[in-house]
């Protein structure tokens, strides 16, 4: 492999190669003569006249730009390993000073100037720079990453031209690097791993001035130039294209061509809207119509691929001003930003789910203690008046929608994960089979409904009654979805998920059952699904749902560390698949059976703790029909007080959430060791206060807002 080192006078300025201006005699970038590059045999071939040598050079100042545009640095060492060619990036990424960067500096010197610098860490200078040198030898391509003292983290790819040394991108992924720590941060809250791409080129432009001597040979170095400049182009991962001021395409890298589906001959000398399509060329033109303008644009779009994946791109539009001040065209820089944008997007969506769901949990706490009040009352009118026809006539419907909202609040504690399950390991089979027979019975007779399940059972660790709930709910959304009928099927398979992939949220990696309920009927379109497990949206009529479904499925398998998605569109049906985690054949232990009627109480005192005046007048007046006296309390510290001087106190019934500093399980706590085996009830309007976890470790089975008279009875005796 030989090198040239041609030499012009030139009083332009900077030429072509050269990394700083001057006058006078300036030294072009010599060049390699690639046997690729066919030109009469190897042989140079010269330029006949001006016009075929400006040609030549202004196709060379061409490919230098958009080189010098692009925030990679470049190298190309010869077989000597010595420097043939850089770019300004080059330098400024690694830190190496001007001076140091000449044709023909040996790669010695550049590993040298690190070495002593301290970029290898301690050790013997002289071995770390003759280590690297023999590895370089030996042209072998490789991609690695490095991290400065600084913490800087480059990325080096090296690719070996054969025979002919070799060429090496130096690309800066600092903050790609912090990006992807932070998405992995963000991931271990929300159960997922997300990837980013590398940030956005930034372009400036740089002009080249033409060369007026030595024509013939100076137009044979541009060709070979143009020719090592284009591979040099292919091989950087950026999407590089020039389009002129007619919004014409005159160059495109490989990678630009790939990402419109295309050649590069189809790309270059067709039009932006040929290329791009008339539905985004109107997109893109306001920045086409600004570039042509003389401004540098950055901007994001998308595009539909063939396969149809909708892709993201991230573009830069750098005007080249011409010596008369005009625009003579811009260059086009992109990246490839579908990963990033994939994983901003689904990190978005999460976090507003989990607001959310912290706002139906606050919100259901103060409902269950309204709903508490107005059952407790209802509930008493109705067992005082029974035999007012006429009145249980109003009483028996306020009673039955007082229930209504109690399920409203339970299914809103479902999509904020704060609904107490009770998981078990569950045969899905059985559960499925039961389940499609109630269904049978339930949709109209137009809907077939088939199964397919594995051959050996597969059993899922969750709450069986909610995995029905959930169920049930899906197969009522599609029998809404299918009014003239159709096909609902229901699936279940195993599953193993290995590791977290792509922008979309995945579970933790282990065994799951997927359930996957199936209907044909119409579908939902792109705005309607991303909107679908929203809690209160709906599509139905006003009376046709509370919106609440798909937000209580998606509450329940995120609560039980399982995954949900949807795959819908308008016309194909819809198709909801539910991961949960695998269970074991091992049965369930079998709960003690509870007291099959009311205890009933003999005067026993019982302290009634609980700072709200209306549910604590309620619950004083169902204990006082059971049988109990009943001292009252409204905050912690004066219930203890009570407690260390009255010592005929039976049993304590405490809210949890209480103010004065003492919570109803600490009060629970600080009771039993001042009367060790006192029975304490632990009442709560949810489970975001902690009551069962809580309670729990006391040994206390908690009562949940709103109850029943009989429930409390059963809580103050639960029985055998």
């Amino acid at each position: 492999m030989n090198f040239s080192r041609n030499v012009l006078n030139c009083n332009e300025g900077r030429l072509p190669g050269c990394h700083a201006p001057g006058h006078g005699t300036m030294s072009l970038l010599p060049l390699l003569e690639w046997d690729e590059i066919a030109m009469d045999s190897g042989k140079s071939t010269p330029v006949a006249d001006e016009e075929g040598f400006s040609a030549a050079l202004e196709r060379h100042e061409l490919l230098y730009a958009g080189l010098d545009l692009i925030d990679q640095g470049l190298t190309v060492f010869d077989a000597n390993l010595r420097l043939v060619a850089w770019n300004q990036a080059f330098l400024d990424l690694l830190d190496f000073p001007d001076d140091l960067a000449r044709i023909g500096t040996p790669f010695e010197a550049f590993i040298r100037h690190n070495a002593e610098r301290g970029e290898y860490g301690p050790g013997d200078i002289e071995q770390q720079i003759a280590e690297r040198v023999e590895v370089a030898r030996q042209f072998l391509p490789h991609t690695l990453e490095r991290v400065r003292p600084d913490g800087q983290v480059l990325k080096v790819h090296g690719v070996p031209l054969p025979g002919k040394g070799f060429i090496t991108i130096y690309t800066d992924i600092t903050t790609q690097r912090n990006y992807e720590r932070l998405i992995e941060n963000e991931n271990a809250e929300l159960d997922r791993r997300v990837r980013e791409r590398t940030a956005e080129l930034e372009g400036a432009n740089a002009g080249l001035r033409k060369a007026k001597a030595n024509l013939d040979l100076v137009a044979a170095d541009l060709r070979l130039s143009e020719a090592r400049l284009r591979l040099i182009t292919d091989t950087v991962p950026a999407f590089i294209a020039y389009i002129d001021r007619h919004l014409v395409y005159r160059f495109a890298n490989k990678g630009y061509a790939d990402w419109t589906g295309r050649t590069k001959d189809t790309v270059i000398g067709q039009t932006v809207e040929t290329v791009m399509g008339d539905e985004l060329f109107q997109t893109l033109l306001p920045h086409l119509r600004k570039a042509q303008a003389g401004q540098q644009v950055g901007y994001e779009y998308s595009r539909v691929r063939a396969d149809g994946r909708t892709v993201y791109a991230r573009s830069t539009l750098v005007p080249e001003i011409g010596a008369d001040g005009q625009v003579m065209g811009f260059f086009s820089l992109s990246l490839d930003v579908t990963e990033q944008v994939l994983a901003q997007n689904a990190l978005l969506r999460a976090q507003k789910m989990e607001a959310v769901g912290e706002l139906a949990g606050g919100l259901a706490h103060d409902f269950n203690n309204l709903l508490t009040v107005v059952l407790g009352n209802l509930a008493a009118l109705q067992e005082k008046h029974a035999h007012a026809t006429a009145l249980m006539e109003y009483v028996d419907p306020a009673i039955q929608a007082a229930r209504r909202g109690v399920e409203v609040i339970r299914q809103l504690l479902t999509f904020s994960r704060q609904q107490p399950l009770e998981p078990q390991s569950i045969e899905v089979g059985r559960l499925v089979l039961n389940l499609t027979r109630l269904l049978r019975s339930s949709l109209p007779s137009t809907i077939t409904i088939t199964t397919q399940l594995p051959e050996e059972a597969l059993y899922a660790f969750a709450d069986p009654h909610q995995l029905e709930n959930a169920l049930l709910n899906l197969a009522f959304n599609a029998r809404d979805a299918m009014p003239e009928g159709g096909q609902l099927r229901i699936e279940i398979a195993p599953q193993t998920i290995r590791e977290t992939t792509g922008g979309e949220r995945q579970a933790a990696p282990g065994d799951y059952v997927r359930i996957t309920v199936h209907d044909n009927g119409c579908g939902m379109d792109g705005a309607t699904l991303a909107r679908a497990f929203e809690p209160f949206f709906t599509t139905k009529r006003f009376d046709g749902g509370s919106g609440l479904g798909l937000s209580m499925v998606y509450g329940f398998v995120e609560q039980s560390h399982g995954m949900v998605h949807i795959e819908s569109a308008l016309g194909a049906g819809t198709a909801v698949i539910l991961c949960l985690p695998a269970g074991s054949p091992t049965p369930a232990s079998e709960r003690s059976p509870a007291c099959p009627a009311i205890c009933s109480a003999s005067g026993e005192l019982v302290l009634l703790v609980e700072d709200e005046a209306e549910v604590r007048k309620i619950i004083r007046m169902q204990l006082v029909d059971l049988g109990y006296a009943v001292l009252e309390a409204d905050n912690g510290v004066e219930a203890l007080a009570m407690i260390e001087q009255v010592e005929e106190i039976a049993c304590v019934i405490s809210d949890v959430v209480m103010p004065g500093g003492v919570s109803g399980w600490q009060l629970a706590e600080r009771a039993r060791r001042l009367r060790p085996g006192l029975h304490v009830v632990l009442i709560s309007g949810n489970a975001q206060d902690s009551a069962a976890g809580l309670a729990a470790e006391l040994g206390i089975d908690p009562l949940y807002k709103p109850f029943s008279k009989e429930q409390l009875a059963l809580a103050i005796h639960p029985g055998p």
